[in-house]
């Protein structure tokens, strides 16, 4: 391999420490903006030569197709569990636009093993101890025991809350808020569909299952 220069160095050293921290490469826009390039096109560049060199390597096409030889770090996110923002309307859960970043978490810590991990708005599940702003480990699954939380599909809403068939043919969805009402829902007449089960809790470093 090639001996890189002094500010392809600082590329690569940019590109490890993105990748250790964050859990996937960074695009050009990133490394030009953390690096103080005048435009993405430099950074572009740079990685071109640093790929002739043979010390990286880059998948054309990608935004952040980038990743180590020697690591096989790929160019999509592979560490971790990616989180999940807001969903757009009708969209799968998993679309690419829907991952804000990756969390270097340990996927097997939860049971069963996490997927994804999504970012709960509002405070309707607060007595479960699950407060807006929260990052709660999803296992992706079409089913659910009865009563467990899992995250569904309303419409095109995706909200987390306790699944409960009822004898009369709808489903009960249960908030942990005195202040909210569970919603009843008849398949009849909405679409409703569970995305996965809940099966554990992120906070600030704190990671914890819920069974």
């Amino acid at each position: 391999m090639a001996i890189p220069t002094p500010q392809q160095s600082r590329v690569l050293d940019f590109i490890r420490h993105f990748l250790r921290d964050r859990g996937f490469p960074p695009t050009h826009a990133e490394i030009a903006l953390g690096l103080g390039f005048r435009s993405p096109n430099a950074a572009a560049q740079h990685v071109r030569l640093l790929a002739k060199k043979g010390l990286l390597e880059v998948s054309e096409g990608r935004s952040r197709g980038i990743r180590f030889p020697e690591s096989g770090s790929s160019a999509e996110p592979v560490r971790g569990l990616p989180v999940i923002g807001r969903v757009a309307a009708g969209a799968p859960i998993l679309a690419e636009p829907h991952v804000e970043s990756h969390v270097d978490v340990d996927p097997s810590l939860f049971h069963p093993r996490a997927d994804y991990l999504l970012r709960v708005r509002g405070d309707s599940m607060i007595d479960a101890g699950i407060f807006s702003g929260d990052l709660v480990a999803v296992h992706r699954t079409p089913q659910v025991e009865p009563g467990s939380m899992a995250v569904v599909r309303l419409d095109d809403e995706v909200t987390v809350k306790h699944w409960r068939p009822r004898a009369d043919g709808t489903i009960a969805l249960e908030p942990r808020n005195d202040a909210y009402q569970p919603i009843i829902v008849d398949p009849s007449m909405t679409s409703i569909s569970i995305e996965g089960a809940v099966v554990g809790l992120l906070r600030l470093g704190l990671a914890t299952t819920l069974r």
